[in-house]
């Protein structure tokens, strides 16, 4: 500026320029803490990318794949824990020696013979392995969704198995609209999960089951040893049902 105060240009052409000095430095604390701020910023900025940036190389492909596994790892965690458990395989423990009652009578083992598990290629396994559990007895027609569900429940609960026939007596449907019946019925008890099991001869139906054209599930129940406690014609879902169940755990 000129040292008359002349407020236009000087004769130089540059522009009009006010700068004040102050008399105490202690004026310019604002503008320091400021600038203080601003560089803090910036250096956390800087830490961020750091750590950020073997991340970030790749662009976002490297998050949601991360993001998925762990959606799929929770998701497994949480179907492993609340999902469907698998029917228990069949015990290990011998027949009873001696029985007080002969085979196919409450009291005896089972009645020899042999059956499959229905699978995508059925497994043959003698009548006498399908132990310790409850087998029922499924006829056409029985309107026994509700007490399979509770069954499948209770099985579940003392860890026993649980088998489901179709009594094919008098049933002239085809075998593979028994299967797929017994199939729905199975899928329906979501407090557990009954096997199905392909009993062409009606072994256990013809031992165990009402006369044919009786309506409602027979269960038969079937201790370690192979020994049959009880053979319960169309029974309800209740305490004395549980205690049964229980005992052959």
């Amino acid at each position: 500026m000129r040292p008359g105060g002349d407020p236009e240009p000087d004769d130089y052409g540059l522009p009009r320029v006010d700068i004040v000095v102050p008399d105490d430095a202690r004026e310019l604390d604002p503008d320091v803490i400021a600038y203080h701020r601003e560089e803090r910023r910036k250096r956390r900025r800087d830490r961020i990318r750091r750590v950020l940036r073997p991340i970030t190389r790749f662009g976002v492909a490297v998050p949601l794949i991360a993001g998925a596994l762990i959606v799929a790892l929770v998701s497994g965690a949480l179907m492993t824990a609340f999902g469907p458990r698998p029917t228990p395989r069949p015990t290990g423990s011998l027949l009873a020696p001696h029985p007080s009652a002969a085979p196919g009578r409450i009291g005896g083992v089972l009645p020899s013979g042999e059956v499959a598990l229905d699978g995508p290629e059925p497994k043959p396994i003698g009548l006498r392995e399908l132990r310790p559990g409850v087998i029922g007895i499924v006829p056409p027609s029985c309107g026994c969704e509700r007490i399979v569900a509770e069954l499948a429940t209770r099985t579940r609960e003392f860890e026993l198995n649980f088998w489901l026939a179709a009594d094919r007596r008098g049933n002239a449907a085809p075998a593979d609209k028994v299967r797929r019946d017994l199939k729905a019925l199975a899928g329906a008890a979501h407090g557990g999960t009954p096997r199905i099991v392909q009993d062409e001869q009606n072994i256990l139906a013809g031992t165990y089951g009402g006369p044919p054209g009786t309506r409602g599930l027979t269960a038969v129940l079937v201790q370690p040893d192979g020994v049959v406690t009880h053979v319960l014609h169309a029974p309800q879902p209740g305490p004395d049902l549980t205690a049964k169940v229980k005992s052959l755990s």
